[in-house]
């Protein structure tokens, strides 16, 4: 999980390659590094630590080279240092290599490596690359004009694992070569400018013409031109696309932190994510798609695979699938789906999610159910992403780039474009389930300025943040479907606050975690569901009781002398509660890390995309 940024081209390169690293941080942000070619020789420097450092590093107005690769690390193999920091060299200084993925054989590719007199400085994976591509370029024909190329290739059908790399040569000083399996890489072309990354936001200000690499491509890159090859160094095709995003979209605009302002972007990405599919007195409009009635028909079970903020979209959405279409549903934790050994078949609808469309787990997850002959479906954010070439059909949340690695404003569109599924599903199937569809089509297309309404007001949720933000524990409830808020408010804030938090099914809490309930603990409640508010006001006076303070979020009346702290949220059905319960539960997160001090959008040991299982 690190991004990886290179270009060559008639400028200075590295300005471009650390502008592309701070764009890319959210991937990974421990260590930092970048290498260039300068007359004959590569000059490497890294550090420690952010981008920041590397940029305001004294060696690096040093670096002239109009051709480099820069790296920013999230540490898998070895602690981060600046021996472990990419860029890594061969032992004979001839090769530079970033990395991003896991090399599982590098064991094995060491010991021969070291067998062959080639020598080891870092504890990484990596550094078996550069070496293994130095030792085959050395039995390669000096005449052959594709040496470098050809090194490459042989290195790279070594490697058992995931990688994306790009490499640069003293010996070959007009070109990079670039390859990818199973990890993300894209390709950035304008006149004779070539721009690579990890990411399409980080080359975003520079161009708007991209190649996305296919799992197997190499290409040999250069100042006026592109090849690309498959494994097999056969040449192939690949399309050029005009990505629309604006290149403002990965600037904070005028908010402090990305999270801000995703948070404050998500009426935008709800209203982008419901698009043209809801139109007046029409079925739900899913044409890009083929599901046929007589497939969903024999559909016995639907799977929902995800992983952390995904899979609660699926708790979240797992009644309403249920209801609407009286199809079982269970979800599924990505990471744990094929080691269970699920019951699948041609009978089984597999969707999974990734916001990134580069999760491992749920690729993984994935392949498997299409190994069982289910039919599966993508949920993302990102055209062209891995997951959109394994899945059946896929499906977009036109949400934007989201930068800060907490989700938000995917978690919402994610919701919404399932609710939205599964009426397309019940409509399909003709279940007679009108009038609760028209219903909820009526609402969500209320959604977005319902979540202003709650942007507009979240003094209340700061001032609250203000009395928590020293506290040890807190806890989160809900029942029904409430229970996804909750699950996901305690994620928001153990990932950015590092405040322990658990979150629990409010009739739980008399079966064990009462335990935990003492004198000023917080409990958060979440009560959106009318047929079930008694029972958990209930469940919350048992914690009052016991010396809790609690902090309620509700679209329900409710009496102001039993709990103080009452947030308000706009009434909307229940089926569409998550998308607008989970507002004020994301800002009180934000608010409670800002308190402390702490970056909200670069918090500690995560990465946005996490590319390794």
């Amino acid at each position: 999980m690190c991004g990886i940024v290179g270009y060559i081209g008639c400028k200075k390169a590295s300005p471009i390659l650390i502008n592309g690293l701070l764009k890319l941080e959210y991937r990974g942000y421990d260590s930092a590094g970048i290498a260039t070619i300068e007359n004959d020789k590569i000059c490497c420097i890294k550090n420690k630590g952010r981008v920041k450092e590397l940029q305001n590093s004294k060696d690096i107005n040093t670096l002239n080279g109009n051709i480099g690769i820069a790296h920013t690390r999230w540490a898998t193999h070895g602690k981060p240092s600046s021996t472990n920091a990419h860029p890594h060299l061969d032992s004979h200084k001839n090769f530079a290599v970033v990395h991003n993925g896991i090399i599982e054989n590098h064991n094995e590719l060491k010991k021969f490596l070291l067998d062959a007199g080639y020598t080891f400085s870092s504890e990484t994976d990596t550094e078996v690359i550069p070496n293994l591509i130095d030792y085959y370029y050395s039995k390669e024909d000096v005449a052959d004009k594709e040496r470098f190329l050809k090194a490459v290739n042989k290195a790279t059908l070594d490697l058992k694992g995931s990688f994306a790399i790009a490499v640069i040569s003293k010996l070959e000083k007009d070109k990079i070569i670039i390859a990818r399996k199973d990890s993300p890489l894209v390709l950035g072309v304008k006149d004779d400018e070539k721009y690579i990354a990890s990411d399409i936001p980080a080359i975003l200000e520079y161009t708007n013409d991209i190649y996305i690499l296919k799992d197997g491509d190499i290409a040999e890159v250069t100042q006026n031109d592109v090849v690309f090859y498959d494994k097999n160094l056969e040449k192939v095709r690949r399309e050029l696309e005009s990505i629309t995003w604006d290149a403002k979209a990965s600037d904070k605009g005028n908010f402090e932190d990305f999270m801000m302002k995703e948070i404050h972007e998500q009426p935008e990405a709800i209203r982008e994510t419901i698009g043209i599919r809801i139109t007046d007195n029409k079925p739900c409009d899913f044409s890009d798609i083929n599901i046929t009635k007589e497939y969903l028909s024999e559909i016995s079970k639907i799977y929902i695979v995800a992983c952390g903020t995904a899979m609660h979209v699926g708790v979240a959405v797992k009644p309403i699938f249920e209801k609407l279409t009286n199809i079982p549903v269970e979800v599924d934790i990505a990471s744990e789906f094929r080691y269970r050994e699920p019951l699948i078949n041609e009978n089984t609808l597999i969707i999974c999610i990734s916001q990134s469309g580069e999760t491992a787990d749920t690729i993984a997850a994935l392949k498997n159910a299409k190994e069982n002959y289910a039919k599966t479906i993508a949920i993302t954010n990102v055209t062209g992403s891995s997951i959109t070439r394994e899945a059946d059909f896929t499906l977009y949340t036109h949400a934007g780039p989201e930068i800060a690695v907490a989700s938000t404003k995917a978690y919402t569109s994610q919701i919404v474009l399932l609710t939205m599924l599964a009426m397309h599903f019940s409509e399909t199937l003709d279940l007679h389930k009108d009038e609760i569809i028209q219903n909820l089509k009526s609402e969500m297309m209320e959604l977005p300025s319902k979540v202003n309404i709650i942007l507009e007001n979240s003094d209340e949720i700061k001032a609250f943040a203000k009395k928590i933000y020293k506290e040890k524990d807190l806890f989160f409830v809900g029942r029904g479907i409430d229970y996804a808020a909750a699950m996901e408010a305690s994620l928001k804030l153990k990932e950015i606050s590092y405040i322990h938090s658990d979150s629990y099914q409010s009739g739980e809490l008399k079966h064990g975690p009462i335990a935990l309930i003492e004198d000023d603990v917080t409990v958060v409640g979440i009560l959106t569901d009318r047929r079930l508010l008694d029972k958990s006001i209930s469940n919350l006076q048992e914690v009052i009781t016991r010396g809790a303070k609690t902090f309620i979020i509700t679209n329900q009346d409710i009496d102001k002398k039993i709990f103080p702290n009452i947030f308000n949220i706009p009434k909307v059905h229940p089926f569409l509660s998550p998308t607008l319960s989970i507002i004020p539960l994301q800002l009180l997160a934000y608010y409670v890390a800002k308190e402390k001090g702490l970056d909200v959008d670069k918090p500690r040991n995560l990465a946005k995309s996490v590319t390794v299982e």
